[in-house]
């Protein structure tokens, strides 16, 4: 890992982090999850990505766990709130429980993880008062379009948003159009989710697909890491790709080290052309 990427308040945060989502929910598999979360803060993905949604906190559980042994200062930690919970009523309770969970006193950024019936202005608000608390050290939203983003900015504290995490791979580049140039004039980073496409599972034939065949081929790399080294390519994106393997876990770390062309970019583009209008986000 070498890429990083700056957020608004000038932290820098690696290229590539650990996503979570479904892991920590199988009794089973729990050891070989938490030993790939150590692999890849080993290898330099030191950002990991949670919320109190997966697995009704298992999830962040199983980060707990892993983290355990690390310097807590040296790890990124971001969850994310229901909805639901993103109101006074709720939200201060929900974030105590999520450090619990995750064994630490405080998180590096807390999400709201998508829009729901609470208004912007009263998650503001709360949002806030976390920082004074000293809770979290900052704060930003998940699955927001252009217009959700917009109307944030005119809410008051509004535009103390650190970053939105949306999905965003090869084969789904629908905020290209619109969403993304916003985030950048904005100076505000995405944060990609399901870079992988879930291995190929959201698009069928992305791994079979001869381009990135071809490239990968041609760098000695996995087709995984192509999809990153896209994802990545402007630093201002993070990817957080998630895996409970320990040897996927440090090839997805590789990708921070991979240099595609401009040749291959460009085949890229022809093979997965972004879209020429306006596209609705992708949500899974």
């Amino acid at each position: 890992m070498e890429k990083m990427v700056a957020l608004p308040d000038g932290t820098l945060v690696p290229a590539i982090g650990q996503g979570t989502w479904l892991l920590g929910e199988q009794r089973g598999k729990r050891e070989k999850e938490a030993e790939a979360l150590k692999a890849g803060i080993d290898a330099g993905m030191t950002l990991i990505d949670t919320a109190e949604m997966y697995g009704n906190g298992k999830s962040e559980e199983l980060i707990g766990e892993a983290i355990s042994g690390y310097d807590r200062s040296g790890l990124f930690l971001v969850s994310k709130v229901y909805p639901h919970n993103a109101g006074r009523k709720h939200i201060f309770k929900s974030c105590i429980e999520t450090m619990k969970r995750l064994n630490t006193d405080y998180l590096d950024l807390y999400l709201l993880h998508w829009r729901g019936s609470i208004p912007l202005e009263e998650t503001v608000e709360c949002m806030e008062q976390l920082k004074k608390e000293g809770k979290i050290l900052g704060w930003g939203v998940s699955n927001f379009d252009t217009h959700d983003m917009e109307e944030l900015w005119r809410v008051p504290g509004g535009k103390q948003c650190a970053v939105n995490q949306v999905l965003y791979h090869l084969a789904s580049r629908g905020i290209e159009y619109d969403l993304l140039p916003w985030m950048r004039q904005h100076k505000v980073p995405v944060m990609a989710y399901c870079p992988l496409a879930q291995a190929g599972d959201l698009k069928q034939g992305l791994y079979e697909n001869q381009v990135l065949s071809a490239i990968g081929a041609a760098h000695g790399c996995s087709i995984s890491q192509v999809l990153l080294a896209f994802a990545i390519r402007n630093g201002d994106i993070i990817a957080i790709p998630r895996t409970g393997k320990k040897e996927h876990a440090m090839d997805n770390a590789k990708a921070g080290e991979l240099e595609l062309t401009e040749k291959e970019f460009s085949e890229l583009d022809r093979a997965f052309p972004a879209p020429g209008k306006k596209v609705y986000l992708d949500i899974v």
